[in-house]
Parts: structure tokens; C-alpha cells; sequence
């Protein structure tokens, strides 16, 4: 957190929007902990957390359905001619489709959930074929319940999680 501290500081909102954004689209961004970051600041009376939660759903959103348009467009024939390379046989990419068709918006919900899956899972989305209004369904599920879980825990619950691992969140000495 404190090297993003003075990011959130300085640019406020538009700081976590870029990083929420770009960690959905794809990059290895710290969107999670920028996030807790973000809301451990609200609870300090530093930002808003309204402010926050809007931002963090509009972003995750926006990121994911960029990456979906990115996969739906040019990911197959970038797995068809790069993905031996990882590990990405015709069966694994048969196996993942079916796992998209059958339960694509279970998958998207969760994934939002859990590093590296976050950041690939628009894409994979739409290199997978998966329908544009059922992504975009669990992408706003998914998004709206990614955000409330990270800027409502922290918020509420900081000071009591910072005085159990004897953490400073105010500035004062410890």
C-alpha cells in the first residue's frame, strides 16, 4: 500500500480508476490493493467512499468489456498462433469454450475474485465466443460484487484488523 499511497493522494479517483482499469484490461496492476488502499483512506475521512465504489465498478467493468472486445476480436487468431506456446492445445481450448457456453456467467462472477483470472478474464471471454449480453451481465454482477466486498470490508472493519496485526493506518506513532 504505501507505494501507492501517493498516487491515491495526489490523483485521488482518477489514480485508482487508471489501475482498476488497466489491472481488468489485462495488466499486472495492484487493482486489489489500491482498492484497499482507497477505501482504508475513505474510513480516514481522506476520499469518498461513495466515490470510490463508483469508480472501482465503473472501472473493473469498462477494463473487462474492453478485454472482452479485445479477445472477441483478435484473441482466437492470436491463441490459434501463439497458444502452444503456454500450453494452449485445441482440447484445452475446446474444454474452456465449453466451460464459457455452459456456465460462461458463473465464471466471470468468480473470477473477478481471484489474481491472474481478474486480469485475463475478459479476454478470455471473448476469444471463447462467450454471448456479448451475458458477459456483460456477470460483468456488472461481478464487478458491483468485487467492489462492495473490498471498499465496505476495509472500510468498516480496518481499525479493527490494524489494532489485531498492530498496523498504524492514521499517521500517529504506534
Amino acid at each position: 500500500m504505501t507505494f501507492i499511497e501517493p498516487y491515491l493522494h495526489h490523483y485521488g479517483l482518477l489514480a485508482l480508476f487508471i489501475i482498476i482499469y488497466l489491472e481488468s484490461l489485462g495488466a499486472p496492476m495492484p487493482g486489489e490493493s489500491a482498492l484497499i488502499g482507497a477505501s482504508l483512506l475513505a474510513a480516514d475521512g481522506q476520499l469518498s467512499i461513495v466515490g470510490i465504489f463508483f469508480v472501482v465498478v465503473c472501472a473493473a467493468v469498462m477494463g473487462d468489456s474492453t478485454g472482452y472486445l479485445i479477445g472477441r476480436f483478435g484473441g482466437r487468431a492470436v491463441i490459434s498462433r501463439y497458444g502452444r506456446y503456454v500450453g494452449m492445445t485445441e482440447d484445452r481450448q475446446n474444454w474452456i469454450e465449453g466451460l464459457y457456453e455452459k456456465r460462461g456467467a458463473w465464471v466471470v462472477v468468480g473470477a473477478r475474485f481471484v489474481v491472474i483470472l481478474r486480469q485475463l478474464n475478459g479476454i478470455a471471454a471473448g476469444s471463447m465466443g462467450m454471448r456479448w449480453p451475458s458477459f456483460l451481465a456477470a460483468n456488472i454482477v461481478g464487478g458491483l460484487l468485487w467492489a462492495a466486498v473490498w471498499t465496505i470490508g476495509p472500510y468498516m472493519f480496518g481499525d479493527v484488523i490494524a489494532e489485531r496485526l498492530h498496523l498504524n493506518l492514521h499517521g500517529a506513532p504506534s
